[in-house]
């Protein structure tokens, strides 16, 4: 059984004139576990959508999403909730940290959710990062290259059997996007998480073996590069 399993997934939304804008539209995807894949398209293509469906942000129109053996599309939302605190971890390409709260705290809130708050662990995972001299820093003290990988900690604290990625380079610069990307492959791979990640940079995509288009899963059954 796939990690991952899609099947006639559809979303649509309607704009301000009553126009409705269908921006998915997938047959078929699986993912399997211990995988590293990546969805390519320039932005406002319906990529994030896709992870929001996944992750259960947004109810799809139609179709059945099915992680780590659960159908998420018929749980209720307390069961979706604990669902997703367990077996899925998040990077935004907008970090989505609590400004109020420490690097290291806002890892710890991450791991209220799931099984509980764990300190060390997330100081384990901040110091595997590069953090370990920036556990008490808030994120306003931080740059923009530190507050992606405090996301990619908190991400990683319940140990999610998959990790979405959401153009998780967008915000930096070529030296730092580089560097995140090696991190966030690696503690993926270090931690047994399968990752699913968005982009339109072409040199985050060359990285990896396995990729497509979102227009690709939109229109094939069975896309070039899908993991069955």
């Amino acid at each position: 059984m796939a990690l991952l399993e899609i099947s006639n997934l559809l979303k649509s939304f309607r704009a301000p004139d009553g126009a409705v804008h269908e921006v998915v539209r997938i047959p078929r995807f699986e993912l399997e576990a211990n995988t590293q894949f990546a969805l390519a398209g320039p932005s406002g293509t319906g990529k994030t959508t896709f992870l929001h469906l996944i992750a259960g942000i947004l109810a799809p129109d139609a179709g059945r999403i099915t992680l780590a053996g659960h159908e998420l599309t018929a749980l209720g939302e307390s069961a979706r909730d604990r669902l997703r605190a367990t077996s899925l971890g998040y990077i935004f390409q907008t970090f989505n940290l609590l400004q109020g709260y420490t690097a290291l705290e806002n890892v710890l809130l991450g791991m209220s959710f799931g099984p509980g708050a764990d300190h060390a662990r997330a100081e384990a995972l901040l110091r595997r990062v590069g953090l370990g001299d920036r556990l008490h820093h808030h994120p306003r003290q931080l740059s923009t290259g530190q507050q992606q990988r405090v996301a990619v900690a908190r991400a990683l604290a319940n140990q999610p059997k998959l990790v979405l990625a959401d153009e998780p380079t967008g915000n930096l610069d070529s030296a730092n996007a580089a560097e995140v990307l090696k991190l966030i492959r690696e503690t993926c791979a270090e931690n047994g998480a399968s990752l699913l990640l968005v982009s339109h940079d072409r040199d985050v995509l060359a990285s990896f073996e396995r990729q497509a288009s979102l227009a690709e899963l939109n229109r094939a059954a069975q896309p070039k590069g899908t993991v069955v």
